[in-house]
């Protein structure tokens, strides 16, 4: 899965992301969806990783999100 995928059809994939990230504050996520780097840095401030962590996170939930898919 990658992020065109998950901003395709952001409701879905928000609330999936609000289980894995609950900080996600969902007035933010208009302006942050539209740039991936914005949102992760947003994730970072947000559940106090470094960018580099927060990079990682959401690869890692990209990855598992596609593994269920393909499931």
């Amino acid at each position: 899965m990658t992020w065109s995928d998950v901003t395709a059809d952001w409701g879905r994939w928000f609330q999936h992301m609000k289980t894995r990230f609950p900080n996600l504050d969902d007035s933010a996520m208009p302006f942050l969806k539209q740039d991936r780097g914005r949102f992760e840095a947003y994730l970072a401030d947000t559940h106090h990783l470094s960018l580099i962590e927060a990079r990682e996170e959401f690869e890692d939930f990209l990855f598992v999100e596609t593994l269920v898919q393909d499931a």
